[in-house]
This record gives C-alpha cells, sequence and structure tokens, in this order.
C-alpha cells in the first residue's frame, strides 16, 4: 500500500502547477489506480468560477483517459493550508470509482486517511439507477 505522507507529497508537488489567479488557493490531487498507475492533477481555476476544475476532478479525468476504471486512493494536497478535503462534488466523483481511500492532509504535518464511505455516507451511485 502506498505511504500516506509520500502520496501527500507528490501531491503537494503537483498543487505548485496550479492555476489559481483567482483564489491563489492551489491544490494538487494524486489518484492511485486499482493496478498502481498513478495520475496527478491540479485545479485549474477560470474567470467564471463554476468553470473551475477541482485537482481531484482533474487527476480522476487524467486516470479514466488512460482507461482506469477501479480507483484504490486519491490524495490531496494543498500549499496555502494545513487542512484540505475535496469538496462534495469531487467525493460523488470519487464513488463512480468506487475509491476506496481518500488520504488527505491532517493540519499537524501529516497524513489522515478516510473511507470514501465516511466521507460520503448513503451515496448515489451506479447501483442506485437500478
Amino acid at each position: 500500500m502506498d505511504d500516506p505522507r509520500a502520496l501527500l507529497d507528490e501531491a503537494r508537488a503537483a498543487a505548485r502547477q496550479a492555476y489559481a489567479p483567482y483564489s491563489g488557493f492551489r491544490v494538487g490531487a494524486v489518484v492511485v489506480a486499482g493496478d498502481g498507475r498513478r495520475f496527478t492533477g491540479v485545479n485549474v481555476e477560470n474567470a467564471v468560477y463554476g468553470a473551475t476544475i477541482c485537482a481531484e476532478a482533474a487527476a480522476i479525468a487524467f486516470a479514466a483517459t488512460a482507461g482506469v476504471r477501479s480507483i484504490d486512493t486519491v490524495a490531496v494536497g494543498c500549499l496555502e493550508t494545513d487542512e484540505c478535503y475535496p469538496c462534495g462534488n469531487c467525493r460523488q466523483l470519487m464513488r463512480e470509482f468506487s475509491v476506496r481511500r481518500v488520504v488527505v492532509q491532517d493540519g499537524a504535518g501529516g497524513a489522515r486517511e478516510h473511507d470514501l464511505d465516511e466521507l460520503l455516507p448513503h451515496a448515489f451511485g451506479p447501483e442506485s439507477l437500478g
């Protein structure tokens, strides 16, 4: 299993490439596919705020483009704050790809791990469509 602190270091390194000219809030994410391949993404802001792309969504889209359909872990790192959690939309996107583990900064320089079910209880998923 990938070391949570190493994943966060990788996510924070990616965050340095974020395009965040409006908020200055740089986020990076690392996706670890079920087969062990890794994909990174960064937040990409837009003058039309609703068109902004989250780092987690960018990394998942990159993985999906490579044919990934099952994701084991998503790690999220921020440079401007000590604690950084995925937004609700990204949590739902993670649910679509059966993410098992989410790694976030714990506020004290370490890593905190969550099961996605803990972050998105009673989630709507493919099986909900009948």
